[in-house]
Order: structure tokens, then C-alpha cells, then sequence
């Protein structure tokens, strides 16, 4: 079976799933470049409002693949982060959908994503230091501010691995999913839904102002960012029906 990145888009929800079954979907180089690629056709399709990220059963991810790793240099390793790279800078909303094991570029593959939903058999395990190698692709700097100073010392010196549970009281994850991998991605597609019915535009811009403000000290530096983009939404068509369509169903009652 040829590993690939299957890419589906249906109902307003890009959905990239990583299928490499003998490896445990591992990313090769390959791989990682058919990631960012699907990536950037689920931003420039106007239909797609939402991305979830997946692996084929039963893994998440498994890493990076060891033999691209132990040839890297440091354009190599780029390379090898470019598809995790690539959810984290997606323009789009994006949730990370963790059935299983999510290992070493694995786990920042689910970093990367806004929002991790966990399967009951999901697991969340940095393993670089057991392996001898630095951590890369920004995993520390995700792992403390996802999780704090402390819980990522945990994970990064100390290898500490988190399973579904642990992940959700960690702040790592946001909730448990019981259930199949079915049942996963039906939850996720639930809690696309929102961002698939609003405005696409409305959605970049609040994700571009929530990067944007996540780096500030001041509450009063983030009013004002958010002042020129919520002007401009307040001046949108998609507003105005909104809110027509809001009053005219309070005159109804």
C-alpha cells in the first residue's frame, strides 16, 4: 500500500488524514511535503472553512521517519517539519484529531493544530531525549505555551507522556472522545461546524488577530488590535444579513 496524505473536502471541512500503515504514520519526507501541500490547496479552496488533521488507525503519528532524520541537515530537518509547519501557520481554523500515538514530530504535528480532541487510546509522548536527539520544530516553545513552564519540563526533560486523560487536565487536549475513530472525527466535525457556517473571511481575521494578541502584556494593546479588523466586519454584507435575519426572528416571537 503506498503511504500518502488523503486529503477529502466535504461540507465546508478540509480533512487530511496521514496514512502510512507499516510505519505507524510516520512522516517522511515524501509525506511532509504532501502535508503542506494539502495544507495550502485546503487555503486556497473559498469552499473550506475548517482543517482537521488525522492519522489512519491505530496511530496518530509516529514520528518523523528515523533514516530521513539520521541524513538531515539542517535544510533536511526543515523539510522534515514542513507539513507540521504548515498546520501551524494554516490561515484556517484547525483541530488535530488524535485516535492514537502521537510521537516525537508526531506530537508536534498535534501541537500544531488550534484545538487537540483525544480518542480514549490517544497518547501524547515527546520520546527525543530517550532517542538522543534535541527536540526541533519549535517543541519547546509549543509544549510551554500550550502547557506552562512546568508541565513542559515534564514532557521535554523527563519524557513524561501524556495519555488522553492526563492530556485534557494538562490543557494539552480539550476534551476525551469516547469511542471509534468514526466517533473522533464526528466529534470533530461537530465542533468545526461553527467556523463552517461563519463568515471564511471573518475566520482568518480572527485568527490572525488572536496570533497577533496572544504576544501581548495589556489588555487595552488588545482592544485596539481588534478594533480596526471588528470595524470592518461590522461594515461586511455577511453582518448586515445577520443581523436582519436575527431581528426579523425576534419580530416573529
Amino acid at each position: 500500500m503506498t503511504d500518502r496524505i488523503h486529503s477529502e473536502h466535504d461540507h465546508g471541512i478540509a480533512l487530511l488524514t496521514v496514512d502510512a500503515p507499516n510505519s505507524r504514520n510516520a512522516l517522511t519526507l515524501d509525506l511532509s511535503a504532501e502535508l503542506a501541500a494539502a495544507v495550502a490547496r485546503a487555503e486556497s479552496d473559498e469552499d473550506v472553512h475548517a482543517v482537521i488533521v488525522t492519522g489512519a488507525p491505530p496511530a496518530f503519528c509516529a514520528g518523523a521517519d528515523l533514516t530521513a532524520l539520521g541524513e538531515a541537515d539542517a535544510n533536511g530537518l526543515r523539510s522534515v517539519y514542513a507539513g507540521f509547519l504548515a498546520v501551524a501557520g494554516c490561515s484556517l481554523p484547525t483541530i488535530a484529531a488524535v485516535g492514537g500515538a502521537a510521537v516525537g514530530a508526531g506530537l508536534n504535528l498535534a501541537l500544531a493544530a488550534d484545538v487537540r480532541l483525544a480518542g480514549p487510546r490517544a497518547k501524547f509522548i515527546p520520546r527525543f531525549l530517550e532517542l538522543g536527539l534535541h527536540p526541533g520544530g519549535g517543541m519547546t516553545w509549543m509544549t510551554q505555551r500550550l502547557l506552562g513552564p512546568q508541565q513542559a519540563a515534564a514532557m521535554t526533560l523527563f519524557g513524561e507522556a501524556l495519555d488522553a486523560a492526563a492530556a485534557v487536565r494538562a490543557g494539552l487536549a480539550l476534551r476525551v472522545v469516547d469511542g471509534d475513530h468514526e466517533a473522533l472525527l464526528t466529534a470533530a466535525r461537530e465542533l468545526a461546524a461553527p467556523a463552517v457556517s461563519a463568515p471564511r473571511e471573518l475566520l482568518v481575521s480572527t485568527k490572525r488577530t488572536m496570533r497577533l494578541t496572544s504576544g501581548l502584556t495589556e489588555h487595552s494593546a488588545a482592544v485596539d488590535a481588534e478594533i480596526a479588523p471588528q470595524l470592518e466586519s461590522l461594515a461586511a454584507p455577511a453582518f448586515a444579513e445577520r443581523l436582519a435575519a436575527m431581528k426579523a426572528r425576534i419580530t416573529r416571537r
